[in-house]
C-alpha cells in the first residue's frame, strides 16, 4: 500500500478541517472553533523546531487522507513519547492507520537516543473507541490499564482512556502486518 507520512505544513489546514468534525472528533471533546484550530495548526507547523516531537499527514498516492505525531511528554513523572492519529471516513477499513503506526513507530524508534530520552512511546484512546484499540493492540503495543487525563489540555474536561505502551528499546514488531487494501 502506497502510504506515506509527510511532516506537518501549510498544506495540511484543510486536513485539518476536514478531521475538525462531530465524527472524527466524537471521542476527543468534539469540533474546535476556527481559532483553537489555527492555533492548533500553528502548534503542529512548530512542533519539530521543539526536538520534542512532529506531526505528520498520512498521504495514500498524493492525497491527504489523515493524521499522526508523536510528542513528548511527562506521564507519570516519567518522559514518554504519546502518539494519535486519524484516517477521514471515506479511507477507514482499508489497513491506512495501520501502515502509518507501523511507519511512525519506526520513526520514533530511529530518534537518537540520549540519556534521557523517552524509552517509550504510548498511545491513549478513548475507552470506547473501539477501532483505535485494536489498531494499538494489532501494533504490538501492551495495554497498561485504563487513566484519566485532562482533554483538551486547558479544558477542565476529564477524558477516560486507556494507556497502551510499547517499549521502543525492545525489538518487538507489530503484531500482525497492517491489513491488505480491501478496495
Amino acid at each position: 500500500m502506497d502510504v506515506r507520512l509527510e511532516p506537518w505544513s501549510e498544506s495540511a489546514l484543510d486536513l485539518l478541517r476536514r478531521i475538525n468534525t462531530p465524527q472524527m472528533r466524537r471521542h476527543v471533546g468534539g469540533p474546535e472553533p476556527e481559532d483553537r484550530l489555527l492555533a492548533r495548526h500553528r502548534r503542529y507547523l512548530a512542533l519539530p523546531a521543539t526536538g520534542r516531537g512532529c506531526m505528520f499527514a498520512v498521504l495514500r498516492g498524493d492525497e491527504m487522507v489523515g493524521s499522526i505525531a508523536y510528542h513528548q511528554r511527562d506521564w507519570h513523572g516519567e518522559q514518554i513519547y504519546e502518539t494519535g492519529w486519524n484516517v477521514l471516513p471515506p479511507h477507514q477499513g482499508r489497513g491506512i492507520a495501520s501502515a502509518a503506526g507501523v511507519a511512525l513507530i519506526a520513526v520514533v524508534r530511529g530518534l537518537p537516543r540520549h540519556g534521557d530520552a523517552p524509552r517509550s512511546l504510548h498511545a491513549f484512546p478513548a475507552v470506547e473507541n473501539n477501532p483505535s484499540n485494536a489498531l494499538c493492540r494489532r501494533l504490538g503495543f501492551t495495554l497498561v490499564g485504563p487513566c484519566d487525563f485532562v482533554y483538551p489540555p486547558g479544558s477542565g474536561s476529564l477524558m477516560r482512556s486507556n494507556d497502551w505502551r510499547i517499549d521502543l528499546a525492545g525489538h518487538d514488531q507489530p503484531a500482525v502486518a497492517p491489513p491488505r487494501d480491501r478496495r
